[in-house]
């Protein structure tokens, strides 16, 4: 009797004379759980049906280029292709072999991977951050959260389609950032552990994965290079958040690694002719193109900021710092965030405020690199290539979790708020706020899912037909161009001879020239 009196104490506070089998405990047991299953369902409903539309991708674009390198040069073939004649990206010419040498069935299920990879990531990192709050990690609520957030990158944006489903893009541009979450959670399971061999694997795995994505994504590599960079810095052992010099260097071998690929890319005799096609191009750091580029990374802004549900993955983090909190026994004061018990804990004011905030000039500098690449790249109307903006919006996204779960955290541990009702009304803010930006991005799903499929249709159907006729002996077929998503399809220019694409469609098909229809 003794023991289950103190297990009741444990739970109430004096400011809430309940019983144990009332408040935060009927909460924990009851709406809490409720609360987190039905955003799972509702966001994991989202993912899934995104997912499941990859079973009717069919090729457009740099689809039809990579779909038959890939067939008739090999893995190898091919990344010496991109090398020599494309623009540098080795690791992603690699990757890309890999998905489209096993035919149409690679590009189906990486969307399923991808998902199933990111919420993999995202949980472990959950569970992480935690534990070094100091509370036992929901699995519930963290698979939620980490469902809303990507339902919130696939389909809050502007380019769904090129983001999740087509796979040069997400290639490029998304699975990068799951490498990028990958990778974090090797340097925090490796820089403290007591093994000198493990420690050694991390740090070598900084520099290789670091270098892999350098030849990926120069957007990711942008961002994920400065993040490390800033981290690095105020890991140094004079600032006390770090106690040694192990994260410092983990962070500088990953500099390191996404220069030398950057290098490597930059020097390629690929990315040499593609710079070649735009001779006249003007200096970057000019005071015009910096003034242009200014204005493109407003645009940006105005477009990210006009959605309003990206603040559902605050409201994720709210209702996951809360489930956290109110389902621990006995609040305590919650521990600085570092990598391990301890951490940071002789750190000054200014230096975890700086961790804290640590990032907005990741977020808000990463997306100026990203619209500097952009604007390089593809001219005045790079901005709108809104496939590329993955890499600083997942950040943003993790950043607002992050932030919600730690105001979550926090109001969890005051007496007020861990009465049942001040609880209760907290926890149906927050769901109701994930639960209406997740309704939100319904009537976007139901176009993309609508175009995805009657385009599949059409394209089957188009596919049986002229692999008919070229079986005949035909050397000059009809194609009719399927678009979607704003990609480009045979017949985007006057030009026969820059029509790249129709060029890649008749190597498919193995005929001489393909004819409107």
């Amino acid at each position: 009797m003794s023991t289950m009196a103190a297990e009741g104490e444990d739970l109430v506070t004096p400011s809430c004379p309940t019983g144990p089998n009332t408040g935060p405990r009927t909460l924990l047991r009851t709406l809490l759980p409720a609360a987190a299953a039905t955003l799972a369902a509702a966001a994991g409903a989202l993912v899934a049906v995104g997912c499941f539309l990859g079973l009717y991708i069919r090729p457009t674009s740099d689809d039809w280029c990579a779909a038959w390198k890939a067939r008739d040069l090999g893995v190898l073939g091919i990344t010496a292709d991109f090398y020599t004649t494309q623009n540098g990206r080795i690791t992603n010419a690699f990757l890309s072999g890999l998905l489209y040498g096993g035919g149409p069935a690679g590009t189906k299920i990486l969307p399923t991977l991808i998902a199933v990879s990111l919420t993999a990531a995202l949980v472990l990192l959950g569970r992480r951050l935690l534990h070094a709050l100091g509370h036992a990690p929901p699995l519930l609520a963290l698979t939620a959260c980490a469902l809303a957030l990507q339902a919130l990158l696939y389909l809050a944006g502007t380019r769904s389609y090129q983001v999740l489903l087509w796979a040069p893009a997400t290639i490029s541009h998304t699975v990068p950032s799951a490498i990028g979450l990958w990778a974090l959670l090797l340097a925090l399971a490796t820089v403290t552990h007591p093994r000198r061999a493990v420690r050694t694997a991390g740090l070598a795995g900084a520099l290789l994965i670091g270098f892999a994505l350098g030849t990926l994504s120069e957007p990711f590599a942008l961002v994920s290079g400065l993040l490390a960079a800033l981290t690095a810095v105020l890991c140094l052992p004079r600032l006390r958040l770090a106690a040694t010099w192990r994260p410092f260097t983990w962070c500088l071998l990953w500099c390191a690694g996404l220069a030398c690929g950057l290098a490597v890319l930059y020097t390629s005799p690929g990315a040499r002719w593609r710079r070649a096609q735009q001779p006249d191009k003007p200096p970057l750091l000019s005071a015009d193109e910096l003034r242009a580029t200014f204005g493109d990374w407003l645009r940006m802004w105005d477009t990210v900021t006009g959605q309003w549900a990206y603040l559902a993955a605050a409201a994720a983090g709210l209702l996951l710092g809360l489930a956290a909190t109110l389902r621990t026994r006995r609040p305590h004061p919650t521990p600085t965030a570092g990598a391990g018990p301890g951490a940071g804990a002789g750190a000054g004011p200014v230096t975890r405020a700086a961790l804290l905030l640590l990032p907005l000039p990741v977020v808000v500098l990463g997306s100026f690199a990203v619209a500097a690449g952009l604007r390089s790249g593809y001219g005045p109307t790079g901005w709108t290539y809104a496939r590329t903006w993955t890499s600083f919006l997942l950040p943003m996204e993790l950043a607002l979790c992050g932030y919600g779960a730690l105001l979550g955290a926090r109001a969890g541990l005051r007496p007020a708020v861990r009465r049942p009702a001040a609880a209760a009304a907290a926890t149906t803010a927050a769901l109701c706020l994930t639960l209406a930006a997740m309704a939100s991005l319904v009537p976007h799903l139901q176009q993309l899912t609508t175009t995805t499929v009657a385009r599949s249709i059409a394209w089957d159907t188009q596919n049986t037909r002229i692999r008919a006729e070229a079986a005949q002996g035909a050397t000059d077929v009809g194609y009719r161009p399927l678009h979607i998503a704003g990609l480009a399809e045979p017949f985007f220019t006057a030009d026969h001879d820059r029509d790249w694409v129709a060029a890649c469609v008749s190597r498919w098909y193995g005929v001489e020239r393909i004819h409107r229809r």
